[in-house]
């Protein structure tokens, strides 16, 4: 998402004046009046700006919505100049530079003629991604999580290619489908599943994860996906580009033709498109067509959870969504196996002694705490474990 809020931290600095005879209150009047002048224009320009990419991005979604079978042709003119200092301006300024070495405050000191000079390696076709640089945070299991660490103007524009393909998805995109989408974040998803468990004859839970997501994802399928509704060639080699730029870790670029460098600002709309088209679009068809009773989905990013009526559906299911991600080269982790992951949200099939006394689900990084309070009717409420 663009934030368009507060203002730039850029400031003109006066240099000493000469006439030592001047009061101080004097000396420092001037560089105030200019350093408040130049806050001043550019917190009008970012105005300008956000007002000329909000209606540009209203336009492309008005599109969509209309237009739903049709692919887009021309979106890369929306790489504008507006576009591109907006999309610098939603980064974060705290972020870990690439292998470019560039922090946030590094470009936005001369953002004008930087902003200028990508624009124009953009539309005249000679702007080449670079590597991404690996780093490792932990994780909650004691393992190291990869990201991939984007220079901060491939970070650039990837934000603005996502703002302009968000307007297209966002219109495509299931309800069912949370994670990394405007106002659909974890407790989003869990509020959705707690009314589909309470709303529904649910007595059957699967809960499935899929294994290295973001290192397994096939690049070809990927494109394949994306061109569905993308027809505009160059936003298509923009994202080549940062699928095959590699990844740099101990000096060493290594490029495949798998995953979407889970960590870089595209990978996130990159892998929900992925997802739309390998299994929402599939799970919708399979409730509708094979499902003898009632069912309900949350996905967040690549973590899944079904509620089912009969265990029979549930168990049909399991299966038949393990053959439909190895269609896509993806693939359920291999612990995860039915007896331990079709459970009752009543906790009348457990997994473990906790899950026995309370019905509790560990979901999205978040605990999901049913409470049978009637028969039939489990009040949710959740809570970060950490």
């Amino acid at each position: 998402m663009m934030h368009g809020g507060g203002k730039s931290d850029l400031a003109v600095v006066a240099g000493k004046p000469t006439n030592k005879t001047r009061q101080p209150g004097a000396e420092s009047a001037e560089p105030r009046a200019r350093t408040k002048g130049k806050t001043d224009q550019q917190s009008t320009r970012r105005a300008q700006d956000r007002g000329s990419v909000s209606q540009a991005l209203s336009r492309i979604r008005q599109a969509a919505r209309q237009r739903r079978q049709e692919k887009f042709t021309a979106l890369f003119h929306h790489l504008s100049l507006p576009m591109l200092r907006t999309a610098f301006f939603a980064l974060k300024r705290e972020a870990a530079p690439g292998v470019d070495g560039l922090t946030w405050q590094d470009y936005e000191a001369d953002l004008d003629r930087n902003i200028e000079g990508l624009h124009s390696q953009v539309h005249r076709g000679a702007y080449r991604a670079q590597p991404s640089r690996r780093r490792y945070i932990p994780k909650a299991d004691g393992r190291q999580r990869p990201l991939a660490v984007a220079a901060l103007e491939d970070k650039i524009v990837q934000r603005a290619v996502v703002a302009v393909l968000n307007a297209v998805y966002e219109e495509d995109f299931l309800g069912f489908s949370y994670g990394f989408r405007p106002k659909r974040g974890q407790h989003d998803a869990l509020d959705a599943l707690a009314v589909g468990i309470t709303s529904k004859r649910v007595n059957y839970i699967l809960d499935a994860d899929i294994r290295s997501f973001f290192d397994t994802v096939s690049q070809e399928w990927l494109i394949r996906f994306v061109e569905h509704r993308i027809g505009d060639p160059r936003i298509i080699r923009l994202i080549r580009k940062w699928l095959q730029a590699g990844i740099l870790e101990d000096g060493v670029v290594t490029v495949s033709d798998s995953g979407t460098g889970q960590g870089s600002v595209i990978s996130p709309l990159l892998a929900n498109i992925y997802l739309h088209y390998v299994l929402d679009l599939w799970v919708a068809r399979w409730r509708r067509r094979e499902a003898t009773g009632d069912m309900v989905i949350v996905r967040y990013a690549d973590d899944v959870v079904v509620g089912f009526e009969h265990e029979t559906d549930a168990r049909r299911f399991w299966e038949a969504m393990h053959e439909r991600l190895q269609d896509f080269s993806l693939s359920l982790h291999p612990e995860k196996n039915p007896p331990d992951r079709v459970r009752s949200p009543r906790g009348d099939h457990p997994q473990t002694a906790r899950a026995r006394q309370t019905g509790d689900l560990q979901l999205f990084g978040l605990y999901l705490h049913l409470r049978q309070v009637a028969a039939g009717q489990f009040p949710a409420q959740a809570e970060d474990p950490t």
